[in-house]
C-alpha cells in the first residue's frame, strides 16, 4: 500500500533509535445451521464494564508481587542515557507548552513531552510517522466517497461517507476549541460504540486534546479519577444515566468547563450542558485558521490518547499513546493480516466491544480508518443477545471476538443441536469430525495446499456454509480472538466447523497487538508470530525455554501519565516493555503463552505451578463447568473454586440461579434432576459432585507432580461475572478480588478437617 503524506513530520524531528541487540535476542519474523441463529442472552455485557481491569495484556496491579517480578527482568547497570532521561523527568516541567527536551528519549511520563521513535534503517519500521490527522486526511483523499461507518436508528440504515465524517471530526474540534479545550487536557467518552463516540475521539485528538474512553458501568468516584488525571475539560456523555454521574462529581473536577450528551433529550437544562446538535453547532461558523494551527504544530511522537488500566489494587494507569503509535501499528496490524484496501473490496468490521480498551479502538477507528473500511455499529444491547442479528445485517469481513463471545457461541450451537433429530445430530457429528481432522491436517502440514478430502467438501457444504451464514459470518475470513485466554476446546470446536479463531496477543501498553495468527501463519493454541517492525525477546528463560516476553517496537507506549515508577517498572533500562506474561517461542517463531507471572502459585513447598492451564483441563473434563479458580499460593496444597454455567440476566448481566439448558441435559446425562444452581451449590447434588470428582480425579492423573494435584474444591452459590467483580471487561478473572471475596470458603480448604460443605472432596495424595 503507497503511503501519501500530508506535510509528514521529518524523522529528527520526532527522533529516531535503533532496537537493542543482545545475547538471547530472539528475531522471529453437535451442530446446525439454524442452532447458531442467536445468541442467548447469557453473554455478559463486557461493552458496559468497569476500569477495573487492563486491557488487551490484563496487568493486574498487585504491587508486592509486580514488584518483585519486575526486579527480577531489570539491567542493574543504567546507560548514561536513560539515567538523564529519568533527571529529566523528575525535573517537573509545566504542564502545557514547555519547552521539550533537544533530545527525546524512549520514555515520558510528561503530558507535553515527546519520545524518540523506535524507527529503523529498513522494512515497515522505516516507515514515516504520521500524525492521526495525516493519517486520516491520506484516507480522505483516496476514499472520500466510501462510506465509513454506517449503524441503524430504529428500523432505518445510515451512513456517513469519510469526507463527511472527518468533516464532522474537524467541526467537533472547533467547538471543542470554544469550549475551553486547553492543549494536552483530556475529553472524557462516557457511552457505547457510536458515530459520537468515534467522532468525539478524533475531534478531541485534532484540536490538540486528549480522547479519554471512560467505562460505562465506572462508578462516580471512578469516572472523577479518570477526569481529574487527565485534566478533563469536557465530557461527552452518553445519556442521562451517564450525566448523573458526571453531575455528582463535577464540583469535585477543577477542570472542567462542559458537558455534552449525544443520546436522548436533556431532561433538565443547566449552563454549560449541551445536546449533541447544539455542541456541534458551536463549531460549525469558527474559522478553520486556529484549528489548522495547532493540527500542524502535532508531532508524531506526541501524546494523543489515553488508555486507562487498572488492576485490583492502586489508581488506573493513564497508558499515553503517541500519533505514532496509533498510526504505525494500524499500518502494520494491516499489513500482517493482509487486510484489502477500500479501492480493491472494502472490509467490514462490527463495533461492539469497549472502546476505553485499546483492542476495539485499534480495531474499529483506526485499522479500519487505514485501509478505507466500513465500522458497523452494533446495538447497546450487542452482548445480551442482539449480537448475531448485527452480524447478519453486516456480514463482517472480519470480526473480533474476546473468548467469552466465542463460549456463548459454542454453548448456543450446542444446546439447540442436541434438541436436532438424530439424523442432523449425526450429520452434524460427522461433518465437525471431518473439519477438525481436516484442519488438523492443514495445520500440521500434512496435506498438499490447497488439497482436502471429498468429505470436506461435502461437508462444507451440508454444514460449514450453512453455520456461517446463521451466524453472520459468511464473508468473514479473518476471526479472531483476544484479550483474555481461550480455551482448546473453544478452538478446536470453531476449527471443527471449518471457522479458525486466530489468536492475537498484545496489551494496552503496546497499542494493542504484538503477535497475530493468520490462516497462512497458524498453529493451535498459538497467538501467532509478532507484527512486521516489532522484536520479541524472552527475558531470563528456564531449561523449558519459556520466559518473560518483552516487546520492542514502534507500537510501544509512551509511558504512564504522571508515574515514572509505574513506567520504569514496565520499560527496563534498554527501553524494552515487560509483559509479565511468560511464554516460549518455536522454531518457527510462534508465540505461546504459558502463564503469567503474577498468577504464578507458589505453594509452600516452593514448587511454581500456573494456574490456567490447570483450570481449562478441569473445564474440559466436566462442561458443566463454567469458571474455575486454582488456589494454593503459600499453601501445602491445592484447592479450587467452580462455578456451574447458569443463565444471565438479559438486562444487567448478573449470573441467575436456573442452569442453562445444555447444563440441565448434562445433568440428566449424569443422573441428576437439577435444574439450579442452589440444587448442585456446596455439594448437594451427589450426581454431579461424582462426575465433578471423577472429572478432577483425570486431570490429576495427567499432573507433571504431586504438587499440581488438586485436593480440594468446592462449588459456589453463584457464577462469576462482570457486575459481580470476579471478572474484568474481557471476562478475564481477577484472583486477587476472588481470593478476598470467598475467603471464608478457601480458609475452610486448609483447615485441619475437610470441609464441611464437601466432605467427599478432599484426594488422597497420588
Amino acid at each position: 500500500m503507497q503511503l501519501t503524506l500530508c506535510e509528514s513530520t521529518t524523522m529528527s524531528e520526532a527522533g529516531v533509535t535503533e532496537p537493542p541487540r543482545e545475547v538471547g535476542f530472539l528475531e522471529s519474523p453437535c451442530v446446525t445451521a439454524d442452532s447458531a441463529a442467536s445468541l442467548d442472552d447469557g453473554i455478559v455485557d463486557t461493552a458496559n464494564e468497569s476500569s477495573e481491569e487492563e486491557s488487551a495484556g490484563e496487568r493486574e496491579e498487585e504491587t508486592g508481587a509486580h514488584d518483585a517480578a519486575t526486579s527480577s527482568t531489570k539491567t542493574t547497570e543504567v546507560p548514561a542515557e536513560q539515567s538523564s532521561n529519568t533527571q529529566a523527568v523528575s525535573a517537573q516541567r509545566p504542564d502545557s507548552l514547555s519547552v521539550p527536551p533537544a533530545e527525546p528519549r524512549l520514555w515520558t511520563t510528561q503530558r507535553d513531552g515527546e519520545v524518540k521513535l523506535r524507527m529503523e534503517e529498513s522494512g515497515l519500521a522505516a516507515e514515516p510517522a504520521l500524525t492521526v490527522n495525516q493519517m486520516f486526511v491520506s484516507t480522505v483523499e483516496r476514499y472520500g466517497e466510501y462510506t465509513a461507518l454506517r449503524w441503524k436508528e430504529g428500523d432505518q440504515q445510515k451512513s456517513l461517507k469519510y469526507k463527511d465524517y472527518y468533516q464532522t471530526c474537524r467541526t467537533a474540534a472547533k467547538s471543542f476549541l470554544k469550549l475551553g479545550l486547553e492543549r494536552y487536557h483530556g475529553v472524557g467518552i462516557l457511552g457505547f460504540n457510536s458515530v459520537e463516540w468515534f467522532v468525539t475521539d478524533i475531534g478531541a485528538i485534532l484540536a490538540g486534546g486528549f480522547a479519554v474512553g471512560i467505562y460505562t458501568t465506572n462508578s462516580p468516584e471512578a469516572c472523577q479519577y479518570v477526569a481529574e488525571n487527565s485534566k478533563a475539560n469536557i465530557i461527552v456523555v452518553e445519556n442521562h444515566k451517564q450525566l448523573q454521574k458526571i453531575l455528582q462529581i463535577e464540583d469535585k473536577l477543577p477542570h472542567l468547563k462542559a458537558i455534552v450528551q449525544y443520546k436522548d433529550e436533556l431532561k433538565e437544562k443547566r449552563p454549560n450542558l449541551y445536546t449533541w446538535a447544539e455542541f456541534l453547532e458551536l463549531g460549525r461558523d469558527e474559522p478553520d485558521a486556529p484549528l489548522d494551527a495547532i493540527i500542524a504544530s502535532q508531532k508524531p511522537n506526541q501524546c494523543c490518547s489515553l488508555i486507562y488500566t487498572s488492576g485490583t489494587t492502586g489508581q488506573p494507569k493513564g497508558v499515553m499513546l503517541s500519533h505514532d503509535n496509533l498510526t504505525w501499528t494500524a499500518y502494520s496490524t494491516s499489513k500482517h493480516v493482509n487486510l484489502t484496501a477500500a479501492s480493491q473490496a472494502q472490509e467490514v468490521v462490527v463495533s461492539y466491544l469497549p472502546l476505553s480498551h485499546i483492542a476495539a479502538q485499534m480495531v474499529d477507528i483506526w485499522i479500519t480508518m487505514k485501509i478505507g473500511g466500513v465500522t458497523y455499529f452494533a446495538q447497546p444491547d450487542a452482548l445480551k443477545g442482539s449480537l448475531v442479528d448485527t452480524l447478519k445485517e453486516a456480514r463482517p469481513t472480519a470480526f473480533m471476538g474476546v473468548p467469552r463471545v466465542w463460549e456463548k457461541m459454542q454453548e448456543k450451537m450446542k444446546a439447540v443441536g442436541a434438541k436436532s433429530s438424530t439424523v442432523r445430530r449425526k450429520v452434524a457429528a460427522w461433518a465437525k469430525d471431518v473439519g477438525l481432522r481436516t484442519n488438523l491436517s492443514k495445520l500440521n502440514q500434512n496435506s498438499a495446499p490447497g488439497s482436502a478430502p471429498v468429505s470436506y467438501h461435502i461437508a462444507k457444504k451440508l454444514v460449514f456454509k450453512k453455520v456461517r451464514k446463521a451466524l453472520g459470518l459468511d464473508r468473514c475470513t479473518k476471526c479472531y480472538t483476544g484479550a483474555a485466554p481461550i480455551t482448546k476446546d473453544t478452538l478446536e470446536f470453531f476449527l471443527s466447523l471449518n471457522i479458525p479463531l486466530c489468536e492475537l496477543y498484545g496489551m494496552s501498553e503496546s497499542s494493542g497487538p504484538h503477535t497475530i495468527s493468520r490462516h497462512d501463519a497458524f498453529r493451535l493454541t498459538s497467538c501467532g508470530i509478532e507484527l512486521p517492525g516489532c522484536k520479541t525477546k524472552l527475558h531470563n528463560k528456564d531449561e523449558e525455554g519459556n520466559g518473560e516476553i518483552c516487546f520492542w517496537g514502534r507500537h510501544i507506549f509512551m509511558g504512564y501519565l504522571n508515574m515514572p515508577d509505574k513506567t520504569e517498572e514496565a520499560l527496563d533500562a534498554e527501553g524494552w516493555l515487560h509483559s509479565g506474561d511468560l511464554g516460549k517461542q518455536d522454531e518457527n517463531g510462534f508465540l505461546f503463552i504459558t502463564g503469567r507471572i503474577k498468577e504464578l502459585i507458589i505453594t509452600a513447598g516452593g514448587e511454581n505451578i500456573p494456574p490456567v492451564p490447570i483450570e481449562d483441563a478441569v473445564k474440559e473434563a466436566v462442561p458443566l463447568i463454567s469458571n474455575a479458580m486454582l488456589i494454593g499460593d503459600k499453601r501445602k496444597f491445592l484447592s479450587m473454586l467452580l462455578t456451574i454455567k447458569c443463565q444471565v440476566n438479559p438486562d444487567t448481566g448478573d449470573p441467575q440461579d436456573e442452569l442453562t439448558p445444555e447444563a440441565v441435559e448434562l445433568c440428566r446425562q449424569l443422573g441428576s434432576k437439577a435444574v439450579r444452581v442452589s440444587e448442585i451449590a456446596g455439594g448437594r447434588d451427589p450426581a454431579v459432585n461424582a462426575a465433578i470428582q471423577e472429572g478432577i480425579k483425570r486431570v490429576n492423573e495427567n499432573s507433571t507432580s504431586n504438587a499440581q494435584r488438586i485436593q480440594k474444591w468446592v462449588i459456589l452459590d453463584r457464577d462469576f461475572s462482570v457486575g459481580g467483580g470476579e471478572l474484568g471487561p474481557t471476562m478475564k478473572l481477577k484472583r486477587p478480588v476472588v481470593v478476598k471475596m470467598y475467603k471464608e470458603q478457601i480458609d475452610n480448604f486448609y483447615k485441619d478437617v475437610a470441609s464441611p460443605a464437601t466432605p467427599d472432596n478432599p484426594l488422597p495424595p497420588k
